[in-house]
């Protein structure tokens, strides 16, 4: 097939969501040899580039050094370079760095088409070099004194991330003006986001107790505030309920419009007054005394397969772990909403205020999105009974696949059609995507599916005001003026400026767009999905083993009968998993189906079970964990593993457990699996993440008929392995 006729037929045959999306994007931008420049390689093809890249960082940094302060002394003289002190420092130095250098080797080779484990991958060349050149500096982000420039770009890299998720960034807009910033990961993140969604749950009461006590603030008693459900009502005539449930920019909004019914004090005398009032200095025991005795404990809600940081989270800003109240998944691990709906009601019915409600965009074990959209509207229906909530998204690990859905600001060159097609997201995940816009605070990580080296994670916040909430000073690091620093705000204290200087410079190359990060995403979408056509149909009838993913097909999902479930796999064995690239992108049903495929991300998760000799499959789900374990620890590096090619390929595990995604799911899952659903067994299973935007376009074809028969083999030889010892037990 001619290059045109391929390009029209990608554009002209995806089903009508993707089209709408593919429309704002060019033909020649589906795959092009830019990627090749945006990486250092699995065979480090571009080492050159990167030497003289880190080079001219030595160079500059050397240069500024000798430079600077032209006058002052040097101190290590040609004198002393040869004394035999400094060349015995000098060779243990040596020594000691090529000992290290040696260990390194056993590290995951994470650049490598057979890494397919956890979330992530190799680093960008631009995100490399950013991060070197400055580390020679090492510049504190606590401080703009101590980073003048990397706070800068700390701040520049937060508007691009807030603009990507769909923030408004702009000043004089109706819209609130985000704010985001680089933390060192996605828990951190969670645990800032969570702190400052507590402090503006309660920031109302605090106020309303000031306002009673102050004589300066007497003018406030008549601030009227407007409710969840549009009815306006004085502050102080709220009842301590309805204080704890007023909309985000509401309370947001009540420091400003009290500095204009008293204009005798300052923002500062604010803040002084409120220091005796706040939950952030008097905790929650003394933020209970101004609260009516029917008023129970906060809570957050969030999905039962939430990361561990939530927890973790809620027991640092003291409400508790077990007030994160897990609202259960459904069998595609997505939140349920008639879970939430019913955690909604009870927490009602007790009067617990909800501090929030976590929508995870991506979830580390499945690449799960939960139905962000209907969390919305759920919120909008809660809002006529004056009942509010903060709505965070947990995308720490999908916040890059934003990326797929921004159409470039300019026009981009163009470059020739080669490599692996981007995909765009299915009709589902876009919608939740157009959602995020709406939520209050986004968690992203860089250092995730941005391609970013550690540490380097993100929030963002809608309205950029809510920074404030958890906003600390210290007199010899924050000397006041225009928000000179992000250093007073979060968790952190000292932070590396290199961090947020790789992160920009990584954007700077590669764009937050359909050009960029979105072609990266969008290849590896089509990778997985390529991947997990692949896996599910390894097995043929007489192989002594079954392959279960849990990521449902498309049939299965929509309830398809046994004769078209069938008729589908057989189309993905026959008409996906043998094809080129070129093939699959010329057949309209691959491509209508392609979007469906696997999981709504790029992570695949999957179990084997083996078949006893008779050929039943076996029941028992002890020993099915222990293969997909042994599969596991064959397919994974330990501490002291000291030879990498011994590894085929590297993949992770993790287990369904009743109590993290329910019985429904969980029995579903073993009844797949062909085991017994009579106890609560966790279920152990396997996990891809596809990564690598070239592994079905390599200088050798299609890579991933590798990876499964690698896998396969290992399979295979555990079930021997486990044939053999049952042998020796008889």
């Amino acid at each position: 097939m001619k290059k045109n006729d391929l390009q029209k037929n990608y554009a002209n045959l995806l089903n009508s969501q993707t089209e709408k999306i593919f429309k704002k994007l060019k033909v020649d931008d589906i795959g092009t040899n830019s990627l090749a420049g945006w990486f250092l390689g699995p065979k480090a093809e571009n080492a050159d580039l990167l030497k003289k890249l880190i080079n001219q960082a030595l160079d500059k940094h050397i240069q500024d050094r000798i430079e600077l302060y032209p006058e002052d002394p040097i101190y290590v003289t040609e004198e002393i370079k040869n004394s035999e002190d400094y060349k015995s420092t000098v060779e243990v130095l040596e020594e000691k760095a090529n000992a290290l250098f040696d260990q390194l080797k056993g590290s995951v080779p994470f650049w490598s088409y057979r890494w397919q484990s956890h979330m992530n991958w190799d680093t960008t060349l631009p995100g490399m070099v950013g991060y070197l050149g400055t580390m020679l500096y090492n510049p504190n982000n606590v401080a703009a004194e101590a980073s003048p420039v990397t706070t800068v770009l700390e701040m520049k890299v937060g508007n691009e991330l807030s603009e990507m998720l769909g923030y408004n960034i702009q000043e004089g807009n109706k819209l609130p003006k985000a704010w985001g910033h680089i933390t060192c990961d996605g828990s951190i993140a969670n645990n800032e986001a969570m702190w400052a969604a507590r402090n503006l749950k309660f920031y109302p009461v605090s106020m309303v107790e000031a306002i009673k006590n102050e004589p300066s603030l007497v003018n406030a008693k008549e601030l009227l505030i407007t409710q969840p459900n549009g009815e306006n009502k004085k502050l102080l005539d709220l009842t301590s309920w309805e204080q704890l449930n007023l909309g985000v920019d509401e309370i947001l909004g009540i420091s400003e419009n009290i500095l204009k019914l008293c204009p005798d004090i300052t923002s500062e005398d604010l803040t002084e007054i409120m220091n005796n009032y706040s939950i952030q200095n008097i905790g929650l025991s003394g933020i209970k005394k101004f609260l009516d005795n029917d008023i129970d404990e906060p809570v957050v809600l969030a999905p039962s397969d939430m990361h561990y940081s939530w927890p973790k989270s809620a027991a640092v800003i003291g409400i508790g772990a077990n007030n994160v109240k897990k609202v259960y998944v459904d069998l595609d691990a997505r939140m349920e909403i008639n879970e939430l709906k019913k955690a909604i009601d009870n927490a009602v019915a007790k009067k617990q205020p909800i501090i929030m409600t976590v929508a995870v965009m991506g979830s580390t074990e499945e690449s799960a999105v939960d139905p962000l959209k209907k969390i919305i509207d759920l919120r909008k229906e809660y809002n006529k009974q004056n009942i509010d909530f903060v709505v965070h998204c947990d995308a720490a690990w999908g916040g890059y696949f934003a990326s797929i859905l921004r159409a470039p600001k300019q026009q981009s060159r163009k470059e020739k059609v080669e490599y692996t097609p981007a995909l765009v997201m299915n009709k589902y995940v876009t919608e939740q995507y157009e959602y995020m816009q709406y939520s209050d605070s986004i968690t992203i990580d860089p250092h995730k599916a941005g391609y970013v080296q550690y540490p380097a994670g993100g929030l963002c916040y809608r309205n950029g005001a809510m920074r404030n909430m958890v906003a600390f000073t210290a007199p010899v690091v924050y000397h006041g003026g225009i928000d000179p620093t992000v250093g007073v705000y979060g968790l952190e204290g000292s932070k590396p400026g290199a961090a947020p200087a790789g992160v920009y410079l990584s954007h700077q190359v590669i764009p937050l767009d359909q050009t960029g990060y979105g072609k990266i995403l969008g290849k590896c979408l089509f990778n997985s999905k390529r991947l997990y056509s692949a896996f599910i149909t390894m097995a043929e009838e007489n192989d002594p083993f079954i392959i279960v993913p849990f990521q449902r097909l498309p049939s299965q999902k929509n309830g398809g009968t046994p004769e078209e479930i069938k008729e589908q796999y057989e189309f993905i064995k026959h008409e996906i998993v043998p094809k080129t690239n070129a093939e699959i992108m010329s057949n309209p049903k691959a491509v209508d189906l392609l979007p469906e495929l696997g999981s709504d991300q790029i992570i695949i998760t999957y179990a084997f079970n083996f078949k006893n000799s008779d050929g039943t499959l076996n029941n028992d789900v002890v020993k099915m964990n222990q293969l997909n374990l042994n599969i596991f620890k064959k397919l994974s590096l330990a501490p002291d593993h000291d030879n990498v090619e011994e590894v085929p390929l590297m993949v992770t595990q993790s287990q369904f457990s009743v109590d993290s995604y329910g019985k429904v799911l969980v029995d579903n899952f073993k009844s797949r699996l062909g085991v017994s659903i009579e106890n609560d067994t966790p279920v152990t299973f396997l996990i891809s993440t596809t990564m690598d935007p070239w592994l079905t376009e390599t200088s050798k074809g299609n890579f991933i008929p590798t990876l499964t028969n690698q896998l396969k083999s290992v399979v295979i030889q555990e079930i021997e392995n486990i044939s053999l010892k049952e042998l020796e037990a008889i």
